[in-house]
């Protein structure tokens, strides 16, 4: 098949655990006459007498995607192997983002998702199918509160025992029942039923699916934001007051399963508010200076937020490998506006709010040579404060609030 101006669709084929085996012999052909063959050791190991270019994907995908477009260029067959369904968050999913989709030619295998459902002859049709490879378990957390069950692809970091403490720590039952699904479709494939409680009590093989069921009986409680001021540890009172604190959580409008940057979190009274009221999103929160992120993470501590995870450096360079997000709010920028706006306009999702609190008219002038389409509010609050048997207002500091939306 060819794509239009006659180059060669790169093909990209999923394999199963029985590697090359269950391939039809049409397409064993195709593999082994293209030019460039690309995938994991493992996938390459399944075709030992390839006698053409043999590209290892390793940790550097934008190399192999200019590979794979140089060789497409120059009219050769270039073919990506995978496990599974390539679009399942496998490789396919990403050299979308490099390639069109008539650039593409995927032939999928079944998923391991599919292999652990029928593992277990469990209907999969409610179940959240998520991966935790090179993701924060903060994410696969809200995401499985929101669902009776959950399949978790799992790596040498988060690993089932990993996992299972997360979701513990986010209020699952022990008794929860879930299941380790090892070398699926292979001989070596085991599957293993317990309760989350005894999850790390057993040693399970790398790869694997790991599957929970949430009791039904465990609602997931949201905390309206509303806390006082001095309920957060802070110092010099550098905290977002709770009156702008309520504003800006409301303009964020997060909604379950939405991802929220806090970028210059503070003592982080913003990002753990948020994170309370909508238990189902997840929120990632950024602060450099050392002091005040050991405040969020006592504050964090005493108003505990599974779904919050707390990172202390700057922005935006550290924020970079964070999930695209729905909804940014920024307290504090550390000088550095202009970068931050500009990774937010190209990462936020459409229709995503970013919400932004100044103190000062210069970094206002900024804000409105950057986002000249941002609604702008000025908020003034003055507290009733008793002086003798009377009552006088005592004014705060004016905040500007900033909202953009995509």
């Amino acid at each position: 098949m060819s794509s239009s101006g006659d180059l060669p669709q790169i093909l990209i084929v999923g394999l199963s655990a029985a590697g090359a085996e269950m391939l039809p012999n049409i397409l064993l052909d195709r593999i082994n006459s293209a030019d460039l063959l690309a995938g994991g050791q493992r996938h390459l190991s399944y075709f030992p007498n390839f006698r053409g270019e043999q590209l290892p994907i390793k940790a550097d995908i934008d190399s192999v995607a200019e590979r794979l477009r140089q060789v497409r260029d120059a009219g050769q067959q270039a073919v990506v192997l995978a496990s599974g369904d390539p679009l399942c968050f496998g490789i396919g999913a990403t050299l979308r983002r490099y390639f069109p989709a008539e650039a593409l030619e995927i032939i999928p295998a079944a998923t391991a998702f599919q292999l652990a459902f029928a593992a277990l002859a469990e209907p999969w049709r409610d179940a959240a199918l998520l991966s935790a490879h090179a993701r924060p378990l903060a994410e696969v957390v809200a995401k499985a509160q929101l669902a009776p069950k959950a399949a978790v692809l799992t790596d040498g970091q988060h690993t089932p025992a990993a996992i299972a403490q997360a979701l513990l720590r986010a209020g699952f039952a022990s008794t929860s029942p879930c299941a380790i699904c090892e070398n699926l479709g292979s001989p070596e494939q085991r599957i293993v039923r317990i309760t989350l409680d005894q999850v790390d009590q057993e040693s399970y093989a790398p790869l694997n699916v790991f599957v929970v069921w949430r009791h039904q009986a465990e609602p997931v409680v949201a905390i309206p934001p509303g806390l006082t001021d001095d309920n957060f540890t802070t110092a010099a009172a550098q905290i977002t007051k709770r009156e702008i604190r309520l504003l800006s959580i409301a303009e964020l409008a997060l909604e379950p399963g939405a991802v929220m940057w806090d970028i210059g979190a503070g003592s982080g009274s913003v990002s753990i508010e948020a994170a309370r009221s909508v238990p189902a999103a997840s929120v990632y929160a950024i602060e450099k200076r050392l002091e005040f992120f050991n405040y969020a993470r006592e504050n964090l501590a005493r108003f505990p937020a599974p779904n919050l995870q707390l990172l202390h450096g700057t922005a935006p360079d550290q924020v970079v490998n964070w999930p695209d997000p729905d909804a940014v709010f920024i307290g504090g920028s550390g000088g550095r506006l202009e970068a931050i706006i500009d990774l937010i306009q190209r990462r936020l999702r459409p229709g995503g709010r970013l919400v932004i609190n100044l103190a000062t008219l210069e970094n206002l002038a900024t804000i409105r040579q950057l986002l000249p389409e941002a609604r702008i509010t000025q908020l003034q609050v003055s507290r009733g404060v008793p002086i003798l048997e009377m009552l006088r207002f005592e004014a705060l500091n004016p905040v500007f609030i900033v909202v953009w939306v995509k």
